[in-house]
């Protein structure tokens, strides 16, 4: 919502539009505008408004966005007859519209006809090598079935063309995670730490991917990114400072090792901010914390 008076105005004219007062083409403007999920109400209200010619003359151009949108809503609700009626309107005005073909492709998915959907939106990449939506179409598919490996394959081919995605190296990392291939995982990470550095995320993220692979040389880049996502997060990043204290604690357990200076006093530091953070918000597990951070021999 863009401000305090818009969505005061947007609550009450879908309270209108609930007992059949209200504008519904304004209602359904302002929630593709603000773009919520309504989509019960995008269903009900919107077969009302299609079916009646009069209401659908004031739309103009208007009402194929509002087939498209009414069709999304039914598929969200599962009422496929609504959704696939609006599709076949869509169809019959727009017959070679890529944005109708993903409309097709969603309807096939609603149904759970994976091949169906995924023959879709390969036809639509054949047409247009550069449709970000296919190509994450095609990755939701594979997931939806279980089948990560080819999730992964469908990821890599969307990165070939968008490397610039964030969310997609992200959603590749965390599905490398979920397989323990922790090495590809790094590798995303490492993309995303080149892409956007002061983020402490992508920062914890990585050092925890190290931390997990373990090795003398994988913990010393893990504590030295657990310290970078403390430094970017102004030190608020608990997950961090545990992590660090973590890596210290198994770092001078190390035999042969000698002693780490700046180890020891990033160790030190991490453990009293836990302390601290603990005894000012949740004093009653300051006791539980001190306890486990003195078994740590930090």
């Amino acid at each position: 919502m863009e401000s305090a008076a818009t969505r005061s105005h947007f609550e009450k004219l879908e309270s209108k539009v609930d007992e059949g007062v209200g504008n519904v083409i304004e209602w359904l403007a302002l929630v593709r505008r603000f773009k919520l999920r309504r989509s019960e109400k995008v269903t009900t209200h919107g077969c009302a408004l299609l079916r009646d010619s009069s209401l659908r003359r004031k739309l103009g151009s208007e009402v194929w966005t509002v087939y498209e949108q009414v069709a999304i809503a039914a598929m969200d609700c599962q009422c496929l007859d609504v959704s696939k009626m609006c599709i076949e309107v869509l169809i019959a005005k727009f017959p070679n519209s890529a944005r109708v073909g993903r409309l097709e492709g969603m309807l096939y998915e609603a149904k759970g006809q994976w091949q169906q959907a995924e023959t879709k939106y390969q036809t639509l990449l054949e047409l247009q090598p550069s449709d970000a939506f296919a190509y994450k179409r095609k990755v939701a598919i594979a997931k939806a079935q279980g089948n990560l490996g080819a999730a992964i394959e469908a990821l890599k081919q969307y990165l070939d063309t968008f490397m610039a995605d964030q969310e997609a190296w992200r959603e590749l990392a965390e599905i490398y995670i979920a397989l323990q291939k922790y090495s590809q995982a790094a590798f995303c990470y490492e993309e995303l730490i080149l892409m956007e550095t002061a983020n402490a995320t992508w920062h914890l993220m990585y050092a925890e991917v190290q931390y997990t692979l373990g090795g003398l040389e994988n913990l010393r880049i893990a504590r030295k990114y657990y310290a970078s996502a403390i430094k970017l997060s102004a030190g608020k990043n608990l997950r961090s400072l545990y992590g660090l204290c973590m890596c210290s604690a198994v770092l001078s357990q190390t035999k042969g090792r000698a002693k780490d200076e700046e180890g020891t006093e990033l160790q030190s530091l991490a453990s009293s901010v836990i302390m601290k953070k603990y005894k000012e918000k949740c004093p009653n597990k300051a006791r539980l914390v001190t306890s486990f951070l003195e078994k740590q021999k930090l």
